[in-house]
């Protein structure tokens, strides 16, 4: 069996659909814009891909928010249940979040004077109340699952062991079975009161974690790399964390964070100092951990030469030198024709981009898919 990874098209956001070979799913962040001429139906394209339990609902095995900013949860409420499952209604069909996984900070993020936008408050709100619950009452079932990425300062997670990975640490379930896949929690790395304000801050509270798929029974078929919005200052304490043990980082799809952004390349402003902005080399080097034919893939509006940022031509180019050497590629999203997501299948071979499925009239109208005729 394959397992396959669908990268919405949702501009400069995120939103990734992690399917495992033994059938379940894992969403990466949200950003379910109103859909219209240029703007695909991102939730249609997702609920088709779900399946619904014994009760009728709609489910996804694993949410994972990668920090709490509008474009990487825009839609939440809208679309997903959030309370216990008992109260789920049928007339407004929600999809109901077995598990949730989540960092700690956006349990102070909201707290502080880091403002939320109501959709990653309402994140805020029901990962806290699956935290009451499993403190009342231990590991809940599908629907009030919850997974905590990272600790708190000051022993604030020291009861969640049971629902906690800590930095460094690999895990492989899913709603409490194996998930034919190995996690493994890069950032957020623990911190202290003297950089709490870095902590906490919109970008650098990112999650990043590594996930090897397996397929056709080959435990580590393909490696994925995500970073949500993490900047130049946390690769680089990601790459002093890791330099001894490269591997930790190396991938076969890198999703370049931050919407393929120079600011997780270099401290340099890319409007202020163009072409001779510079590259930080621990940055680079921590996301430069590429596997031969790698792919490093932009969540994103389409790259244009500019002053823009994210997207960033310079950034772009950069990524390219890194998995050139490794006969590897860049993708866009935005830059594919159509509205479709741009998929990724996993064999035990590797990764390499999903061939869309033709329907059959068009398929014998147009003769793909034919054999091809005999010479002579």
């Amino acid at each position: 069996m394959t397992a396959n990874t669908v990268h919405f098209r949702v501009g400069n956001g995120d939103m990734h659909l992690v399917e495992m070979e033994g059938g379940r799913k894992l969403l990466i962040d949200i950003n379910a814009r109103q859909p219209g001429p240029d703007v695909p139906d991102v939730i249609a394209q997702l609920r088709k891909r779900l399946q619904r339990d014994i009760h009728g609902r709609l489910c996804i095995d694993g949410f994972l928010l990668t920090h709490p900013d509008q474009d990487h949860c825009r839609g939440l409420r809208e679309h997903f249940h959030l309370g216990p499952p008992e109260t789920w209604s049928k007339a407004l069909d929600k999809i109901v979040i077995r598990e949730m996984w989540s960092s700690p900070i956006v349990f102070r993020r909201a707290g502080r004077d880091h403002a939320l936008c109501d959709d990653a408050d309402a994140w805020a709100c029901e990962a806290r109340r699956r935290v009451r619950r499993y403190r009342e009452r231990g590991v809940g079932t599908d629907g009030e699952r919850i997974i905590i990425l990272g600790e708190d300062v000051d022993g604030k997670t020291d009861d969640l062991r049971q629902i906690l990975v800590k930095a460094d640490e690999e895990f492989s379930t899913i709603c409490g079975v194996p998930g034919q896949f190995k996690g493994r929690l890069i950032a957020p790395m623990p911190a202290s009161d003297d950089d709490e304000d870095e902590f906490l801050s919109k970008n650098n509270s990112s999650v990043i974690l590594g996930l090897a798929l397996q397929a056709d029974g080959y435990a580590d078929a393909s490696r994925f790399l995500f970073g949500g919005d993490a900047e130049v200052g946390i690769w680089e304490k990601v790459w002093n964390r890791n330099k001894s043990r490269k591997h930790v980082l190396e991938y076969d799809v890198l999703v370049a964070p931050h919407h393929c952004s120079w600011h997780s390349l270099s401290w340099d402003s890319w409007s202020d100092y163009g072409e001779d902005a510079e590259v930080s080399a621990d940055a680079r080097d921590a996301l430069g951990q590429a596997r031969s034919g790698a792919e490093v893939l932009a969540s994103s509006k389409p790259i244009k030469d500019d002053d823009i940022d994210p997207p960033c031509i310079r950034a772009k180019r950069e990524y390219k030198a890194i998995v050139a050497p490794h006969g590897g590629t860049f993708t866009c999203v935005a830059d594919r024709s159509g509205t479709d997501p741009y998929e990724i299948e996993v064999t035990y071979a590797g990764h390499k981009p999903k061939r869309p499925t033709v329907p059959a009239a068009v398929a014998v109208a147009t003769g793909i898919g034919a054999a091809p005729l005999p010479h002579g």
